[in-house]
């Protein structure tokens, strides 16, 4: 099918109701991202610290809980693009996300963990594509950029704030926060549950359904023969700088390898999304003239200087460094890559799209966090390069997959938004 660059989505929107999705879906997203980093960083950690969870197993539950979960991706948002709505799919997911977050409080074993990880990303699973085609089909394609990158900035907000919230617990509790203990980690948890079910409240009241065209006449399939050879190329390129970026677990447990203790990691974690926060915005209004696909190429440099930098890190200070740059990675790529999605596919096919570009991800990211674990704990010790072994391996993949990007033809019929 022809990319719909100007759909009739595109032109009819009512200014407010686009000023009110984008804001109400970024404020779910806010308050949804400051329940889950208060735990999310502290989790590998409680694995390893409190529970005597080994690296491979911890790698082994990320890429489950997420690549798992990412076949959900696709389903729901073609089951939005035959249905024609996204909001109550949405609605569904944050609400299974925020029920499974208590179950972590009585959790004694990986096998909990696993069970409320899994849980947790289904639920994310079944909103992810909903919510960003709802999000897509809320503005004009001129101004998708500026949308997608605010959006990505209030969810990273939600996760500085979670963060703060999460560190002043474990001082409070801790005194100088030197380690985590199970009481410290059970109190975070209960706390986290207080925004994330103002999330589900802003949502259902907040945001409105905007009707996909060709509601009741386009029959969408499951199959990837529907897309554009562009938007299909662009996933395999996806695929390989995917299989280079394990769970971001295994920078938390490489800070602590070169001696920040549990504070200091909230502490550098903050400066990453205070980053990654500032930079979204702008980043995301930057693609709307300059480019897409050269904002993605920027991005993913960084990452390429970020990851060498972990593989020879030595100090503290070097990683809280690494870190910033990191957040900069993120804030150039995120919003941009999913705007960049909007633009390659008919507005009757996002939902689909966004599926199929979140299950990518998230279906690679289980042998590319299984990797890393083993390079980790076994090929790394081998070779001689222990915990550095993951971050050179990801170094490669992402340059390689940056100058496939380069290398990729532009989108003939994207005209508004350059590629």
């Amino acid at each position: 099918m022809a990319i719909d660059t100007q759909s009739q989505d595109d032109h009819d929107q009512d200014p407010g109701l686009t000023t009110r999705n984008v804001w109400s879906l970024t404020a779910t997203s806010f308050l949804t991202d400051v329940s889950s980093e208060m735990i999310l960083n502290l989790l590998p950690l409680f694995l390893f610290d409190v529970l005597g969870v080994r690296t491979p197993l911890i790698g082994l539950i990320e890429g489950v809980a997420e690549s798992t979960a990412s076949l959900m991706k696709v389903f729901s948002g073609w089951f939005s693009d035959r249905l024609g709505r996204r909001k109550g799919l949405a609605v569904l997911g944050y609400s299974l996300s925020t029920v499974a977050k208590p179950f972590l409080y009585f959790a004694a074993g990986w096998g909990t963990v696993l069970g409320v990880r899994f849980t947790d990303r289904l639920g994310k699973g079944i909103r992810t594509a909903p919510r960003d085609a709802l999000l897509a089909g809320s503005v004009k394609q001129e101004r998708r950029g500026w949308a997608f990158g605010l959006h990505r900035a209030g969810d990273t907000a939600g996760a500085v704030v979670g963060l703060a919230i999460a560190l002043g617990v474990l001082l409070a509790s801790r005194g100088r926060g030197l380690d985590l203990d199970r009481g410290t980690f059970q109190l975070i948890v209960l706390l986290s549950l207080i925004p994330a079910v103002l999330a589900v409240l802003v949502l259902v009241f907040g945001a409105r359904e905007v009707p996909v065209q060709g509601e009741g006449t386009n029959r969408p399939s499951l199959s990837l023969k529907q897309f554009d050879r562009s938007f299909l190329l662009f996933i395999g390129i996806m695929l390989i700088f995917t299989l280079g970026n394990s769970s971001d677990a295994f920078l938390i447990l490489r800070a602590q390898n070169v001696g920040l203790t549990a504070a200091g990691i909230l502490g550098m974690m903050l400066v990453f999304n205070l980053v990654y926060a500032g930079l979204s915005g702008p980043a995301g209004s930057l693609s709307d003239r300059w480019g897409r696909r050269r904002m993605l190429a920027a991005g993913w440099g960084l990452y390429v200087l970020v990851y060498v930098g972990f593989a020879r890190a030595g100090a503290a200070w070097q990683v809280v460094g690494l870190m910033a740059v990191y957040g900069a990675f993120y804030g150039l790529t995120e919003g941009v890559a999913r705007a960049f999605v909007a633009d390659l596919v008919g507005a009757d096919q996002r939902g689909m799209a966004y599926g199929v570009y979140h299950a990518a991800i998230g279906l690679a990211a289980f042998p590319a966090s299984l990797i890393a674990g083993v390079l980790w704990q076994g090929a790394g010790s081998w070779a001689g390069l222990g915990p550095a072994a993951p971050f050179w391996f990801g170094a490669v993949l992402a340059l390689a997959a940056t100058l496939l990007l380069a290398w990729m033809p532009k989108p003939p019929s994207v005209k508004s938004a350059k590629s």
